[in-house]
C-alpha cells in the first residue's frame, strides 16, 4: 500500500508533461486552421474586388460609350433647322402664317426625331414657334431668356445643359444652336429629348449607375430614390444660383448620403450606401464623360463577393485540417516503419557504402560520356532549330505579305464588281431597245472590268513570290481607271473635280495606284456627303525626288483629336457599318511598298488634304 502512494506523484509528473504537449499541440492545430481560415479569406477577398473592379471597369467603358451616344446623337439637330428657310424668315420678320407654317414643320420633325420637343427662340428669348403648339402646356410665348443654354447660344456657343422643363417639370437634355442671318444671331433653335431610356436599360440590367452633372447633381439613375441628389455639398450661394435658373425645378437638391467611404487602388472607393434602409456595401467607380462635364458613377455590390470570401476561407480551414490529420496519421506511420528498418538499415551500411563508390566510379564515367553525346546532340539540334527558324521567318514574311493583300483585294474588288452589276444590267435594257452600239460597248467595258479583276487576283501571286514592287503605273491612266470606278457615286453626289496635274510614269503598280487613288476619292465622298458644295482637287508636283500627289477636298475636315489614329487599322470615323478603318492603312502600305509615302495636312481654309508620294522608274541601263 505504502509502494502505490508513493508511485502515484511520479506517475503524475510523467503525464503532465505529455498533457501539456498534447495540448499545446492542440492549441497550434487550431491556430493554424484559424490562420489559414484568415489567409483564405484574405486572398479571396483581394482578389475578387479586384476581379469585381476589372468587370467594374469594363461595365463603366460599355455605359459611358452608351451614354456618350445617347447625348451626341442629336447634336446635328439644332442646327439642322438653320437649313430651313421657313425658320430664318420667322426669325427675321414673325407673322401669324410664318408661325403656324414652323410650328406644323417642327411637330413633324419631332415625331421623326423622337426628341421631346423643338422649338425656336427669338433673340430676346421667347418662344416664338415650337413642336407642342397645339398642346395645353405649350410653350408657345414662354420667356426663356434665363435659361443658361440661350445664354451660351445667342452667343453663338453650343448650348448644352440637362434639367427640367420650367412648365412641365420634365426633365430632358437641352441642345441650343444660334440661328445665324450673315454675321449676325437672329434667333435660338433648341431641341429637348429624353434619357430616361438609359435609366430603363440600367434597371433591366440589374446595374446600380447613375449620372451627375458640372453641378454635382444627380441627373439620371438606376434608383429613382438618389435622382436629383447631390454627390457633394452644394454651398449656399451655388443652391441659390440653381433655384433661380430653375435647372432642376422645385427640388430639394439633398447630398447623396455615402457612409465608411475609404480609398482603394486606383481611384476606387469602397462606401455603404442605405437601400431601402439597409446599408449595403458597394465598391464605387467612377470615370468622366467625353464632350460633357458629367461623370457616370457605378456601384458593384460586395456582399456576394464577402460570401464566396466566406465559403473560401471555410474551405481553407477545412482542406487545412485534413492535411494536418494526414500529416499527423502520415507522421506515426513514418515512425513506426522508421523504427522497423533501422536494424536493417545498419546491416546493409557497409555494402551499401561499398557499393555506393563503386557506382559513383562508373556514374562519373557514364556521365563524362553522356556529356559528350549531349553536347554533339545539343549542336545538332542549334542547326536544325535555326534552319526551322529561318524557314518559318520567310514563311511569315510571306504570309503576312498575302494576308495583307487580301484584305486590299477583297476591299478593291467591291468597286468593278459594282460596276459589272450597273453595265451588265444596262446592256440588257439597250439589247432589248436595239441599241447595239451602246451595248456593244458595255459589254467592251465589262470585259475591261473582268480583265482589271484578274490583274487585281494576279498582283496577290506575285506579292507571294516577291518582296519589292518594280512594277510602272501611268498616273492619268489611274486617275481615269478611279474616277470610272466611282462614277455612279460621283454622278449622284455632284462632286466637281479639278484636275491640276500632268502625265507622270511612277515606280509602282498600275493597280495598286489606282487601288490608292479610290481609296482617297472614296473617303472625300464620305466626307463631304452632309453639304452641299462639294469640291475635289487633284494637284500635281514634280521634284528631283518623284512626284506628289495632292487629293483635297472642302469638308469639315478631320478633328484634332482623331488626326493621330488615321493611318491606324480599323479605325475609322465613318457611322455604323460604312468603313472598317483599313482604307488609309492599305493605301499607306502601298505606297511605302513602292518606296513612296501617303501624308496628311490639315489647311486652314478647311477640308483634308492628303498628299501621295511615289519614286519616278529606275532609268534603263543602256
Amino acid at each position: 500500500m505504502m509502494q502505490c502512494l508513493s508511485a502515484s506523484p511520479r506517475a503524475n509528473l510523467i503525464v503532465k508533461p505529455r498533457l501539456l504537449r498534447h495540448l499545446s499541440l492542440i492549441l497550434l492545430f487550431l491556430l493554424l486552421v484559424l490562420g489559414c481560415g484568415y489567409a483564405g479569406y484574405h486572398i479571396s477577398d483581394r482578389n475578387g474586388i479586384r476581379a469585381l473592379a476589372e468587370n467594374g471597369e469594363r461595365q463603366l467603358e460599355l455605359n459611358a460609350r452608351a451614354v456618350e451616344s445617347e447625348i451626341t446623337k442629336y447634336t446635328y439637330l439644332p442646327s439642322l433647322l438653320e437649313l430651313e428657310g421657313n425658320v430664318s424668315r420667322l426669325a427675321l420678320s414673325p407673322t401669324a402664317y410664318r408661325r403656324h407654317h414652323v410650328n406644323v414643320y417642327l411637330q413633324g420633325l419631332n415625331e421623326r426625331a423622337g426628341s421631346l420637343a423643338i422649338y425656336v427662340l427669338d433673340p430676346d428669348g421667347r418662344v416664338i414657334a415650337t413642336s407642342n403648339w397645339d398642346k395645353a402646356d405649350s410653350y408657345l410665348g414662354e420667356d426663356l431668356s434665363f435659361r443658361a443654354y440661350y445664354q451660351e447660344a445667342i452667343k453663338g456657343r453650343p448650348g448644352r445643359l440637362y434639367g427640367l422643363g420650367s412648365t412641365t417639370g420634365e426633365p430632358g437634355y437641352y441642345l441650343a444652336h444660334g440661328l445665324r442671318d450673315g454675321d449676325r444671331i437672329i434667333g435660338v433653335a433648341v431641341v429637348k429629348v429624353r434619357l430616361d431610356t438609359l435609366e430603363e436599360r440600367w434597371q433591366r440590367a440589374l446595374l446600380d449607375a447613375y449620372v451627375s452633372d458640372e453641378n454635382g447633381v444627380i441627373i439620371l439613375a438606376s434608383d429613382p430614390m438618389v435622382r436629383l441628389k447631390t454627390v457633394r455639398p452644394l454651398d449656399d450661394a451655388t443652391k441659390e444660383r440653381l433655384a433661380r435658373s430653375l435647372q432642376y425645378h422645385w427640388a430639394a437638391l439633398e447630398e447623396l448620403q455615402l457612409f465608411n467611404r475609404s480609398l482603394m487602388d486606383d481611384g476606387i472607393e469602397r462606401v455603404s450606401f442605405a437601400t431601402g434602409g439597409v446599408p449595403t456595401d458597394y465598391l464605387l467607380q467612377t470615370r468622366r464623360l467625353e464632350h460633357t462635364p458629367w461623370h457616370l458613377t457605378l456601384l458593384s455590390p460586395l456582399q456576394e463577393q464577402r460570401s464566396a470570401a466566406m465559403s473560401h476561407a471555410m474551405l481553407a480551414a477545412v482542406v487545412t485540417a485534413l492535411l494536418a490529420f494526414l500529416l499527423i496519421a502520415w507522421n506515426e506511420r513514418r515512425k513506426v516503419i522508421a523504427t522497423r528498418l533501422a536494424a536493417r538499415e545498419a546491416l546493409q551500411a557497409a555494402n551499401d557504402e561499398l557499393e555506393r563508390k563503386i557506382t559513383e566510379r562508373t556514374a562519373d564515367l557514364q556521365a563524362s560520356n553522356e556529356r559528350l553525346q549531349a553536347e554533339v546532340r545539343e549542336r545538332k539540334q542549334a542547326e536544325t532549330t535555326l534552319r526551322q527558324a529561318q524557314d518559318e521567318l520567310v514563311q511569315a514574311g510571306k504570309l503576312a505579305v498575302i494576308g495583307q493583300m487580301s484584305t486590299s483585294i477583297a476591299h478593291e474588288l467591291n468597286q468593278p464588281l459594282a460596276a459589272l452589276r450597273t453595265l451588265s444590267g444596262n446592256a440588257v435594257r439597250f439589247l432589248q431597245r436595239g441599241a447595239l452600239d451602246v451595248a456593244s460597248s458595255n459589254l467592251q467595258n465589262i470585259g475591261e472590268l473582268v480583265d482589271r479583276m484578274g490583274k487585281i487576283t494576279a498582283s496577290l501571286r506575285a506579292f507571294a513570290r516577291r518582296t519589292g514592287d518594280n512594277g510602272e503605273a501611268s498616273l492619268l491612266k489611274a486617275v481615269d481607271a478611279a474616277t470610272m470606278l466611282l462614277q455612279p457615286r460621283l454622278q449622284r453626289t455632284s462632286m466637281t473635280i479639278h484636275r491640276d496635274f500632268a502625265e507622270a510614269r511612277l515606280a509602282i503598280e498600275q493597280i495598286r495606284l489606282e487601288q490608292i487613288l479610290v481609296n482617297l476619292i472614296s473617303n472625300a465622298l464620305d466626307a463631304m456627303r452632309e453639304q452641299v458644295d462639294r469640291q475635289l482637287w487633284l494637284s500635281g508636283s514634280a521634284d528631283a525626288n518623284g512626284y506628289q500627289l495632292e487629293v483635297r477636298d472642302n469638308g469639315p475636315g478631320i478633328a484634332p483629336e482623331t488626326r493621330v489614329h488615321l493611318f491606324e487599322p480599323f479605325f475609322t470615323t465613318k457611322p455604323g457599318e460604312q468603313g472598317l478603318g483599313l482604307g488609309l492603312t492599305l493605301s499607306a502600305s502601298l505606297a511605302a511598298a513602292a518606296g513612296g509615302s501617303l501624308t496628311v495636312r490639315h489647311p486652314d481654309e478647311g477640308g483634308t488634304a492628303f498628299i501621295l508620294s511615289l519614286p519616278y522608274p529606275p532609268e534603263p541601263n543602256t
